[in-house]
C-alpha cells in the first residue's frame, strides 16, 4: 500500500491583489499530480476550479472570481493530498461601477460587466481532462527532464507550442499499443461529433427561418397593394415618421452625453498623442537640462533619434517642436565650439568636443579650427614667457659676488688662505658673503622648454588623430566623416608642417635672442632680443642650457616628428656647443690669470707650491665641464672636427698656457715692496736666520721666489703639461701636440730666463769677491811666505757657496746640482782668469796658489762639470810645477788640514747624490 502524499501548501500568489477575473499564478508544494488530481481551488472563499489550469506540482494558473470576501486565503484540494493550507492571502479590489450616463472626471473604458445570466466560461475549463479517453499512466520522467528534452515546447494541447510526443510521454508512457489505437479512435469520434453538432443546430432552427421568410413575403405583398407612390398616411410614411421621431428623441436624450463623449475622445486622442510622442515634446527641455549637466552624449543621441523620426515630418505641430530642437542644438554647437577653442585644455577634452561637434554635424572643420587655435596659443605662450623675463616680473636674477662675477665655481674659485696640495680637491668652502642664484637666461630656457615639451606633444597627437580619423565616433564613421577628415588632413598637411616649423623656429629664435643675439638678423632683435642688460653666462650655465635644449629635442624626436622639422634645433645646439666651448676657454683664461693671486709660497717636500696643482685641476675641471657640450649625440656634429672651431679652440688653449706662464713670470718680478712682509729678512747670506724652514705665513725674498718658480717650472714641464696632454686627448681635444709643444717652449723659456737671473744674483757676488780677497793685505804672488793653509777669502767663498746650497736646498733639492754647477763654473772661470793674469809666481806663491785651487776644486768636486774642470785645469797649468817632494808633501798636508778643519761645512757638498742637470 503506497504512502499518502502531503497535503497541498500554497506559499505564493502573484499578483497579491486585483479585481475580479484577474489572472493569478499560484505557487506552492504538493499542488497535485495532474489536472485530474486537482479537485478544488478557492480564493477568498470563491470556487475558482472552473478557470484553474494545472501547470505542475508547484504551479497553478487561474482567474479570481467575484468573491464576497475582500481578503482571504488560497485553498487547494487534491485527491492525493486532500485539503491544503496557505501561508499567503489575496486581496480582492472592487472597482466602482460607473453608468453610461454618470459624469466622470476621467475616461472610463467600456467594460463588459457580468450579469446574472450564465456567461460562457474560459476555454481553459472547457478542455477535457482526458482527451484520449484511456487511462492515464504517468511515467517516471520528471517535468524538468522533459523541458530540457523539448525546449520551447509544451504538453498543453491548447498551447501554440503543443508537442504530442511530450504529452504521450508524460501521460501515457506505460500505455500499450492497443490502448493507443483506442485513443486514436476516440479522437476521430470526437471530431465527427463536433461537425454533426453544428449541422444539427442548423436543422433545429430551420422552421424559424421559414417563418421569417413568410413574414417578409407578406410585408412585400402589402406594400405592393398600397402602391409604389409616397402617399400621406401610408404605412411606410407612418413608419418613417415614427422612426424619425424615435431618432430625434434619442438624439435629444443622448446629445449632452454624446458631446461629452466626443470631447473626451478628443482629449483622449490628444493625450494619446502627447503620450505617444512625449519624447519629441519633452526634448527641448531635456536638451537644456542635459547641457547644464554636461551630458552631451545623451543630447546627441536624443537629437539623432528625433532627426531620424521627425526630420522630414509634415505635421505642423511636430515641425514647430522640431524647429525648437534645432535652435537648442545650434546653441549647443556654439557652446561646444567655444569650449573647444578655449585654452588651456587637455587633449582628452579636445577630442571629446570635436567628436560631439562631428556628431552634431557642425559646419566647417572643428578639428582644424582647434589645431589652428592651439598653434596660436602655443606661440603666444612662448612669446609671453620671453616678455615676462624681459619685463623683470620674474625675480631671481643671479646676484653678484664680491668681485662682480656671476659665474659659478665650476672652474674653481680658490681660497686665498687654504693651502692646496697636489692631488687635493678644488672644492673649498664658500665664504659667508658669497651668494649665487640661477641666472634669468637659464630660467628662461628651462621655462620655455617646459612650455614646448608640455604643449607640443598634445598638439602633435591631435594632428595624428585628425589624420587617422580617430577623433570621430561610430556615428561619424558611418556618416563618412572619417574619410572626409582624412581628405582634409591630406590637403592641409603642408599647412600643419608650416605650423611645426613656426613653433620650432620661434623656440630657436627666442633662445638665440637670449644667448646668441649676434646670430639673429637685426630686424628680429627687437622681437626676440632685449637681454643686453642681463649678465653674461659662464660655461657651466651654458652646459645646463645645452642639456635642457637636448632634452627638448629628444622629447620632440620621441614623438616621431620628422627630422627636417627639428633641424633648426640641431643647428641651435651646434652653435650653443661652440659658444659654450669658446666661453669656457675664455673664462678659464681669466681664472688661470687670477691663480697667481692665490700663490701662498708654501712648498712641499719636492719644492712645489700648490700653484701647478691648482692650474692642473682648473684645466681638468674645464675639460670635465666641456664633456657634455663636446659629447656627440645621435644626429649631432662633432664640434672639434670643424676646422674653424679647431683653430680657435687650440689658439685659446695655447693662450691659457701662456697666460699661466706669464703669471709665473709676473710673480718672479714682484719686488719685496709688492709683498706684505710679516718680518724682516737679513740679506746677509751668511746669516743662519736666512734659511729657517718655510712655514705658514712665510714671505719669500725675490731670490727665493725665483727658486720656487724655477721648481714649479720644472714640475710643469715634467708632469703637469704631460698630464694635461693626456686629459686633452681623453676628451678628444684636437691640437694637443701643438698645445703641449708651445706650453713646454714657453715654460722652458721662462725657466732659462729665471735661472740666469738667479745665477746672476748669486754667482756674481761670489766670483766678484775672489779678486779682492786674493790680494787683501797687499798680497803678492812673487813675494810671499811659505804657505801655512788656505786663506780666508777662499773659505769665505766656500761659505757663500754653502749659503747658496742651503737656500736652494731649502726650496728644492732637485735644483741644487743645476744651481751649484753654474755657481762652481762661474767661480772656477774667475779663478782661472785670475791665475792667468798673474805674470810670475815665486816658489811659495805657486805653492799657495796650487793649494787654494786644489782645495777649492776638491771641496766642490761634486758639482764640477766639463767647463769648470777645464777652467781648473787651465788655472793649474798656468802655475809653475812642483818638483821637490817636500813641496808636494807640504801641499798634501795642507790640503788634508783644510779638509779636516772644513769637514762640517763641506758635508753638504757630499750629501747630495743628484747628478748635475744639463740644460
Amino acid at each position: 500500500m503506497s504512502r499518502a502524499r502531503q497535503p497541498p501548501l500554497v506559499t505564493g500568489i502573484s499578483p497579491k491583489e486585483g479585481a475580479a477575473w484577474t489572472k493569478v499564478t499560484i505557487r506552492g508544494e504538493n499542488l497535485g499530480t495532474g489536472p485530474a488530481d486537482l479537485i478544488g481551488l478557492s480564493i477568498c472563499g470563491h470556487n475558482c476550479l472552473l478557470t484553474a489550469e494545472w501547470m505542475s506540482a508547484s504551479k497553478i494558473v487561474c482567474r479570481v472570481g467575484p468573491a464576497k470576501d475582500d481578503k482571504g486565503e488560497i485553498i487547494v484540494t487534491t485527491k492525493s493530498g486532500g485539503l491544503g493550507t496557505s501561508t499567503v492571502s489575496f486581496k480582492l479590489i472592487r472597482p466602482e461601477r460607473i453608468g453610461i450616463l454618470d459624469q466622470s472626471a476621467v475616461w472610463v473604458d467600456e467594460l463588459t460587466f457580468r450579469t446574472d445570466r450564465n456567461k460562457g466560461i474560459s476555454p481553459l475549463s472547457l478542455r477535457p481532462s482526458n482527451p484520449l479517453g484511456i487511462d492515464i499512466d504517468k511515467g517516471k520522467i520528471t517535468p524538468k527532464d522533459l523541458e530540457l528534452t523539448f525546449p520551447g515546447m509544451s504538453a498543453d494541447f491548447t498551447s501554440e507550442n503543443f508537442s504530442a510526443t511530450w504529452y504521450l510521454i508524460e501521460n501515457h508512457a506505460g500505455s500499450s499499443f492497443d490502448q493507443l489505437k483506442i485513443a486514436a479512435s476516440n479522437l476521430k469520434k470526437q471530431a465527427t461529433k463536433k461537425n454533426e453538432g453544428s449541422l444539427a443546430y442548423v436543422k433545429g432552427g430551420l422552421s424559424t427561418f421559414f417563418e421569417a421568410q413568410d413574414a417578409l413575403s407578406a410585408i412585400h405583398q402589402k406594400l405592393e397593394s398600397d402602391g409604389t407612390e409616397k402617399v400621406e398616411g401610408s404605412m411606410t410614411q407612418r413608419l418613417e415618421n415614427i422612426l424619425n421621431r424615435a431618432s430625434n428623441t434619442a438624439d435629444t436624450l443622448f446629445q449632452e452625453v454624446l458631446g461629452r463623449k466626443d470631447k473626451a475622445d478628443s482629449t483622449r486622442n490628444a493625450l494619446n498623442v502627447l503620450q505617444r510622442f512625449k519624447f519629441l515634446f519633452n526634448l527641448p527641455l531635456n536638451i537644456e537640462r542635459n547641457i547644464q549637466k554636461g551630458d552631451y552624449d545623451v543630447v546627441i543621441n536624443d537629437y539623432e533619434k528625433a532627426k531620424s523620426l521627425f526630420g522630414n515630418t509634415e505635421v505642423p505641430v511636430f515641425q514647430k517642436v522640431y524647429a525648437e530642437v534645432e535652435t537648442r542644438i545650434g546653441a549647443l554647437r556654439s557652446l561646444l565650439l567655444e569650449k573647444l577653442l578655449q585654452t588651456p585644455s587637455t587633449l582628452h577634452d579636445q577630442k571629446r568636443y570635436i567628436r560631439y561637434l562631428s556628431d552634431l554635424h557642425a559646419p566647417g572643420d572643428p578639428a582644424w579650427q582647434c589645431i589652428y587655435a592651439q598653434h596660436k596659443w602655443i606661440l603666444q605662450l612662448m612669446q609671453n614667457c620671453r616678455d615676462e623675463f624681459i619685463s623683470g616680473q620674474r625675480v631671481g636674477a643671479g646676484a653678484l659676488d664680491p668681485e662682480g662675477d656671476t659665474r659659478p665655481p665650476a672652474l674653481g674659485r680658490l681660497s686665498h688662505t687654504a693651502s692646496l696640495k697636489r692631488g687635493g680637491s678644488l672644492r673649498t668652502p664658500r665664504s659667508s658673503n658669497w651668494h649665487f642664484e640661477t641666472p634669468q637666461q637659464v630660467q628662461f630656457v628651462e621655462k620655455l622648454s617646459d612650455v614646448v615639451i608640455g604643449q607640443l606633444p598634445n598638439f602633435w597627437k591631435l594632428w595624428i588623430s585628425y589624420v587617422n580619423g580617430s577623433l570621430f565616433s561610430e556615428t561619424g564613421e558611418k556618416s563618412g566623416q572619417v574619410e572626409k577628415s582624412k581628405k582634409n588632413a591630406r590637403q592641409r598637411q603642408n599647412d600643419f608642417k608650416k605650423m611645426i616649423e613656426e613653433l620650432t623656429s620661434r623656440l630657436v629664435k627666442l633662445i638665440r635672442g637670449a644667448l646668441l643675439p649676434a646670430t639673429l638678423p637685426q630686424g628680429e632683435l627687437s622681437l626676440y632680443g632685449g637681454w643686453e642688460s642681463k649678465t653674461e653666462l659662464a660655461g657651466s650655465w651654458l652646459t645646463q642650457i645645452i642639456h635642457t635644449v637636448r632634452g627638448c629635442h629628444e622629447a620632440l624626436s620621441a614623438m616621431e616628428i620628422p627630422n627636417d622639422l627639428l633641424q633648426v634645433i640641431q643647428d641651435l645646439l651646434l652653435d650653443l656647443r661652440v659658444h659654450c666651448l669658446m666661453v669656457t676657454l675664455v673664462h678659464t683664461t681669466e681664472d688661470v690669470n687670477r691663480l697667481a693671486e692665490k700663490e701662498d709660497w708654501l712648498v712641499d717636500n719636492e719644492g712645489i707650491t700648490s700653484l701647478p696643482s691648482r692650474f692642473e685641476q682648473c684645466m681638468v675641471q674645464m675639460l670635465q665641464s666641456l664633456k657634455e657640450p663636446l659629447e656627440i649625440k645621435p644626429g649631432e656634429t662633432n664640434v672639434l672636427q670643424l676646422e674653424q672651431v679647431q683653430d680657435q679652440a687650440a689658439e685659446l688653449s695655447v693662450r691659457i698656457m701662456k697666460v699661466f706662464v706669464n703669471s709665473l713670470e709676473q710673480l718672479s718680478t714682484k719686488t719685496d715692496g709688492d709683498i706684505n712682509t710679516s718680518h724682516n729678512i737679513s740679506v746677509d747670506l751668511s746669516s743662519p736666520d736666512r734659511f729657517t724652514g718655510i712655514q705658514e705665513g712665510f714671505t719669500p725674498t725675490s731670490e727665493q721666489r725665483l727658486l720656487i718658480i724655477l721648481s714649479n717650472c720644472q714640475y710643469l714641464e715634467r708632469h703637469t703639461f704631460l698630464n694635461l696632454a693626456h686629459h686633452f686627448e681623453k676628451h678628444s681635444f684636437t691640437g694637443t701636440e701643438k698645445i703641449t709643444r708651445v706650453s713646454v717652449d714657453a715654460v722652458r723659456g721662462l725657466d732659462r730666463k729665471l735661472f740666469e737671473a738667479y745665477i746672476e744674483r748669486r754667482a756674481d757676488p761670489i766670483a766678484g769677491s775672489l779678486e779682492p780677497g786674493i790680494y787683501a793685505g797687499y798680497f803678492d804672488w812673487r813675494d810671499c811666505q811659505t804657505p801655512t793653509g788656505v786663506r780666508n777669502y777662499l773659505k769665505e767663498a766656500l761659505v757663500n757657496i754653502i749659503a747658496v746650497h742651503a737656500e736652494v736646498f731649502t726650496v728644492s733639492k732637485d735644483l741644487v746640482p743645476r744651481v751649484l754647477s753654474r755657481i762652481v763654473e762661474s767661480v772656477a772661470d774667475e779663478m782661472c782668469r785670475l791665475m792667468q793674469c798673474v805674470s810670475s809666481f815665486s816658489k811659495n806663491g805657486a805653492l799657495q796658489a796650487r793649494l787654494e785651487l786644489c782645495a777649492l776644486r776638491d771641496a766642490i768636486a761634486t758639482y764640477l762639470n766639463a767647463d769648470s774642470n777645464a777652467s781648473f785645469k787651465l788655472a793649474l797649468e798656468s802655475l809653475p810645477q812642483l818638483h821637490s817632494g817636500a813641496d808636494k808633501k807640504l801641499l798634501e798636508e795642507l790640503l788634508n788640514k783644510f779638509k779636516s778643519s772644513m769637514q762640517l761645512q763641506l758635508t753638504c757638498f757630499h750629501a747630495s747624490s743628484v747628478q748635475p742637470i744639463k740644460r
